[in-house]
Parts: C-alpha cells; sequence; structure tokens
C-alpha cells in the first residue's frame, strides 16, 4: 500500500528537473500539475521561473503536457500562456487522465513521467497508471482548511529531497 504514495524521484520544486536528467533516464515527455506545481494555487500568472523552465524543456526536446483536476476555465488560459496542451477534469489519482495525456503525446508510459505536488493525487495516479512520479514540494502551502486537511494526511508520506 505504502508503494502508491512513493515517488520515483523528488526534487524540491519543477525548475530542478533538468533535460540532462530526463534525457539519462530515457523521458521524453512530462505530465505537469498545474496548482502548486508551475504556480501558486489558483493564480492565473505565470511566473518568469516556469515560462524559462518550460521553454528549456522544449528547446530540449521533452514533450510537455498538463494533466490537471481542475475545470477548463481554470487550466485553459494557464497553458495557453505557455503554449502546451492540457488535459484537464483528469480525475487523479484515478488515471483517466494520464491516460489520455499519454496517447496524446505519442510515447510509450516508459518514457512519461508525472510532475506533481500532492501525494495523494499526483504521486498515487502515477504509480496506478505505472509510470514514473516526480514529486515537487508545494510552492506555497494552501490555506484553506480542505487543503491544510489533505496535506495533514499526506504529513507521513512526505519523501525527503534527494541529495
Amino acid at each position: 500500500m505504502i508503494f502508491f504514495f512513493k515517488p520515483t524521484y523528488v526534487f524540491d520544486k519543477v525548475k530542478d528537473i533538468t533535460p540532462d536528467f530526463l534525457k539519462k533516464h530515457g523521458i521524453k515527455g512530462l505530465l505537469l500539475d498545474l496548482d502548486n506545481t508551475l504556480t501558486t494555487h489558483n493564480n492565473p500568472v505565470v511566473p518568469q521561473s516556469s515560462l524559462d523552465w518550460i521553454e528549456l524543456m522544449k528547446q530540449s526536446g521533452i514533450k510537455l503536457m498538463i494533466v490537471s483536476n481542475n475545470h477548463a476555465p481554470r487550466v485553459t488560459p494557464f497553458a495557453q500562456q505557455l503554449g502546451i496542451n492540457f488535459e484537464c477534469e483528469g480525475a487523479k489519482p484515478l488515471t483517466f487522465g494520464y491516460s489520455r495525456a499519454i496517447k496524446r503525446m505519442g510515447l510509450k508510459k516508459s518514457e512519461v513521467a508525472a510532475v506533481g505536488d500532492q501525494i495523494f493525487t499526483d504521486i498515487m495516479g502515477s504509480n496506478l497508471k505505472g509510470i514514473r512520479s516526480f514529486f515537487v514540494f508545494p510552492i506555497k502551502p494552501e490555506e484553506s482548511l480542505p487543503f491544510r486537511f489533505k496535506r495533514a494526511c499526506e504529513k507521513p508520506f512526505l519523501p525527503k529531497l534527494n541529495k
């Protein structure tokens, strides 16, 4: 059971994932969570660090797609700013969104990894799908009671940062 909550790799922030690391591990595509992975929760503005990182990935030939549990009105403008495709209403930790995204990318499961900040959605969904999972620590803690509760439940499963 613990396997489902264990990421394959751990990074502090998404910008710490490098093209060299991906190529070394045979990863040609990334499925990206949105909130607290690429930007703060519900923020419509793309931070410069995410813009720079996305551009680096594109220049390196890495395929990118957002897979979010959010609805289209949240995801569409953000994905358009980044110039990448998306799957909204991904239903993570279920694997429907990941399956659709992998098919659209034209890659094999073995060539894809998913990146996210939540153990019970992003990491569990990746592991259920049988793809590598990259945990990144949240950009900023959410303040709403439901998120604080979820983060408290995740605490025993939080990984340590790879050194």
